[in-house]
């Protein structure tokens, strides 16, 4: 498999560490295992001839026309981590440049993947147009209003659309590095995940926090300021609506747009996350907790953090 990593000046010195050293060692081990896969031939292709992280270091890049088609391109994510920056980063002349060679590799067969910042170069493609995605979360309302044609789910870590795969922030780039080598044997992937400790995890959404997202629009965030006072108290779409100075049409449109989901759905994200902020500094029962957060019981509670967390909720295990 030739698999090239694309790395635009000011790349996210973790991102492409991660990927190369997780990729690196997944061809190290493969010589332990009785069916060895043949080795991922990695290479770093530079828009620029000359390319340095965010960081300052030198990355020893080969320019993209002295390398052949890849089965798999990788796009690291950018150093610009805000949405200012990075839509500032996303206007340069390099970023068109390797928008024109994912469409080219595309063309001809590769399959492609991006983590964090990088999914919005991918995006800027048009190839995720009608795909599902996700990105780093706390972007995701920037993500939704520069690629509407995109379906994104920033709630999980890694997401398989057809012939692209995007992973979310940071160390994700994990999660896509072992993706690919998933691909061509599960078990040198199990084993590369043992080696460097990565646990399976396939949600970020133990990391969001809703309100960080609320405030890229005022009608959400007065919205959100009204959830956190009533979440003992339950939910009503027109009291809601009224205290964002907004209708109901119009409230749930911008909390669609802005958050990916309905005014409810987002409510019950602002209980999961009251209720683990309880479970992780108090002493309370989840029946307790449940009471505090407006539910008779601690069904639904649990019922709620298995769904939006999955196996990131140890605390269930030890209160329940």
């Amino acid at each position: 498999m030739r698999l090239h990593i694309l790395v635009l000046d000011g790349v996210f010195d973790l991102g492409l560490a991660a990927l190369t050293d997780t990729l690196g060692t997944a061809n190290e081990l493969s010589g332990s295992l009785a069916q060895a896969p043949a080795p991922i031939e990695v290479t770093l292709v530079g828009v620029r001839r000359r390319v340095r992280t965010a960081h300052g270091l030198t990355v020893p890049v080969v320019p993209m026309h002295c390398v052949r088609n890849p089965d798999v391109v990788l796009v690291p994510a950018l150093g610009a981590k805000m949405p200012d920056t990075l839509a500032a980063r996303l206007e340069r002349a390099d970023v068109a440049d390797a928008v024109v060679a994912l469409q080219q590799w595309s063309n001809f067969g590769a399959a492609a993947g991006a983590a964090c910042t990088g999914t919005f170069l991918l995006a800027e493609s048009a190839l995720l147009d009608g795909q599902r995605a996700t990105t780093s979360w706390w972007l995701a309302p920037m993500f939704r209003q520069r690629y509407p044609h995109v379906a994104l789910d920033e709630t999980r870590m890694l997401v398989n659309s057809d012939g692209f795969t995007t992973a979310g922030a940071a160390l994700a780039h994990l999660d896509l590095a072992l993706s690919v080598v998933r691909s061509r044997s599960p078990v040198l992937a199990a084993l590369a995940a043992r080696y460097l400790l990565v646990e399976a995890r396939g949600s970020q959404a133990e990391f969001v926090i809703p309100d960080h997202l609320a405030h890229a629009d005022p009608v959400v965030e007065r919205f959100e300021g009204w959830a956190r006072q009533q979440l003992a108290h339950g939910f009503s779409l027109a009291e809601a609506a009224v205290a964002a100075g907004a209708s109901e049409r119009t409230l749930a449109r911008r909390v669609q747009s802005v958050l990916g989901k309905t005014p409810l759905s987002y409510f019950q994200d602002l209980r999961v996350e009251r209720a683990l902020h309880l479970l992780r500094t108090g002493s309370e029962s989840v029946d307790q907790i449940a009471a505090q957060i407006g539910y008779s019981d601690g069904v639904t509670l649990r019922a709620l953090l298995r769904r939006k967390l999955g196996r990131g909720v140890r605390e269930l295990r030890a209160r329940t």
